[in-house]
């Protein structure tokens, strides 16, 4: 597959496929479900310039190393100590995968609705909290040092899941009293259809074709653990 992937018989995205499920990942469990990266940083302008390696996230470094909050996890390394000497040192105490993480992004389809309100013993989490916009959910991750979350396959193929077809009551935000409706796209965007078809095409890139290897190392490579981890601070709880 790897040889198949360098030679180019095999896409971007049937590599990382592949690759989740040889590391045990698979759609038939919440808590190991596929891990896709984020690839893009841009989610304001008009128009997407693939041709612009600006457009895009570092993948060398785990998604929520933005310049803003670094410092906060180079900090709580060093200073880390478990009294009782059973935890060891670590960035984020948060996960880049995880079932709720899986159900915050597909609160839209079922049966992950279904699962969400029962996770949120019988009703829809606060609004705020939700899914409603791609942008906010990005520069979320830019801001808030608890928030690592990376992306599922979903986004590179599936475009239902950005649009509440069975008009769930969501709620509304706080501050702008915005109703939680259809998922915000960024501006580049003209529908969940072109959402998806630019965003699989922008990881199929010349870009992330040749910086992939970098996020695969972090995720099911050697940096996983051990110094090499700790030096690219993708150490977790």
């Amino acid at each position: 597959v790897l040889q198949k992937w360098v030679n180019r018989e095999i896409s971007n995205f049937d590599y990382l496929i592949q690759l989740n499920t040889m590391a045990g990942r698979t759609y038939n469990d919440l808590a190991q479900y596929p891990v896709f990266p984020w690839i893009l940083r841009d989610y304001t302008s008009e128009e997407l310039d693939l041709n612009n390696p600006a457009v895009f996230r570092d993948l060398s470094k785990p998604v929520g190393c933005s310049v803003v909050i670094i410092k906060i996890y180079f900090f709580r390394y060093e200073n880390f100590e478990d009294p009782l000497g059973i935890i060891d040192k670590f960035h984020y105490g948060t996960h880049y995968s995880n079932a709720a993480g899986v159900m915050h992004y597909l609160i839209r389809v079922e049966p992950f609705t279904t699962l969400h309100i029962q996770l949120q013993s019988g009703r829809f989490d606060c609004a705020d909290r939700q899914f409603h916009s791609i942008p906010a959910t990005w520069q979320a991750l830019m801001d808030n040092p608890n928030d690592v979350k990376e992306l599922i396959p979903e986004f590179f193929y599936f475009p239902e899941f950005l649009e509440n077809q069975n008009g769930f009551n969501l709620g509304q935000l706080q501050i702008s009293k915005e109703v939680v409706n259809d998922v915000v796209l960024p501006k580049w965007a003209h529908s969940p259809e072109d959402f998806i078809y630019k965003h699989r095409k922008a990881l199929e890139s010349e870009y992330v074709s040749a910086h992939l290897h970098e996020w695969i190392d972090l995720i099911f490579g050697y940096k996983q653990r051990g110094p090499a981890a700790v030096e690219a601070l993708n150490v977790f709880y």
